[in-house]
């Protein structure tokens, strides 16, 4: 039950989290990405603060070292290094291409649980893998003849790629801090308190290079078209999906939630047609269809290879 309960968690979380590509592209190229991360942070805080109880604040005081350390990579990674690829990659490719290449999170996860958790890679994984290799290959139209295809376009994809890298690392480190032992019940954060904590940390990090961006003259500019997507990129992006995140890795594997993070291109893709009119090729829909089905093989697991969750963090937002 707790099991199911992840997955209807990580299910929202990572579909929330597909309506960043094209969140993000109504104010990529208005305001600067520091900017952006700053401002849709804030209101994510804005939102969480009313929902944070006392007695989750008190269990800040039995953080360890390590604790924080694994907190400020999640920032590093999850949030600021993670939306600045993106953001910089939306500028010279389209959210639906962006939204597809999303869908080598689940690849890299496997590769980093292999080395970082000692997770086996088994022979579906591996064609799991490859198949994710071969979608990213067909969005790029490699065998289609165009020559629109340049290599400022290339650039803004590897951006795409890195970004999700740079997701795999998020979703590696919150599993291991979730399965580590801790030194006491109070050691747990509940899933609001870490998104605020994690959001905090990426607002530090953004507000110098923010600062760069002429960001009060460009906000004073922004229409409400503009605003709505901070304030969507804020609560629904980031609050909710982060707090969907960290309640629903604590009961699944790393591999079920690497499965489930298919859900980002999936959703990006359709978005960026229905809303924002973008064009997409029969080649490109071949491999969203390959990462959909790389996802689905990745996540393809035996009950003996799961990584077991402690006692300690079986809590509930």
């Amino acid at each position: 039950m707790q099991q199911i309960k992840g997955m209807l968690f990580l299910l929202g979380a990572f579909t929330l989290a597909g309506t960043s590509v094209v969140a993000a592209r109504y104010v990529t190229g208005k305001l600067g990405p520091y900017t952006i991360t700053c401002v849709s942070l804030l209101f994510a805080i804005l939102f969480l603060l009313p929902l944070t109880r006392w007695k989750n604040i008190e269990s800040l005081f039995h953080l360890t070292g390590k604790d924080w350390i694994y907190l400020f990579f999640q920032s590093v990674c999850g949030v600021f290094l993670y939306r600045m690829f993106l953001l910089f990659g939306l500028l010279h490719t389209s959210s639906a291409e962006a939204g597809i290449l999303t869908g080598a999170t689940p690849a890299i996860t496997v590769i980093l649980s292999r080395f970082l958790l000692k997770e086996k890679i088994t022979s579906i994984k591996l064609l799991g893998i490859f198949c994710t290799v071969a979608g990213i290959l067909l969005i790029q139209n490699i065998f289609t003849s165009t020559d629109h295809f340049s290599m400022a376009h290339l650039v803004g994809n590897l951006f795409v790629i890195c970004s999700a890298t740079c997701e795999s690392l998020f979703n590696t480190c919150s599993k291991i801090a979730v399965t580590q032992k801790r030194s006491g019940p109070n050691t747990t954060l509940s899933p609001i308190l870490q998104t605020i904590l994690v959001s905090l940390i990426a607002i530090v990090l953004c507000l110098l290079p923010a600062s760069f961006e002429q960001p009060l003259a460009l906000l004073a500019q922004a229409d409400q078209t503009e605003w709505f997507a901070l304030i969507w990129y804020g609560v629904f992006v980031t609050a909710l999906a982060y707090i969907f995140w960290y309640a629903g890795i604590k009961h699944c594997t790393l591999s079920t939630a690497a499965a489930f993070s298919g859900m980002i291109p999936f959703t990006a893709l359709v978005l960026s047609v229905l809303i924002l009119k973008e064009q997409t090729t029969l080649q490109q829909w071949s491999g969203c269809i390959l990462l959909i089905t790389s996802m689905a093989l990745i996540g393809f697991t035996k009950k003996s290879s799961n990584i077991k969750i402690s006692s300690e963090s079986k809590d509930t937002i």
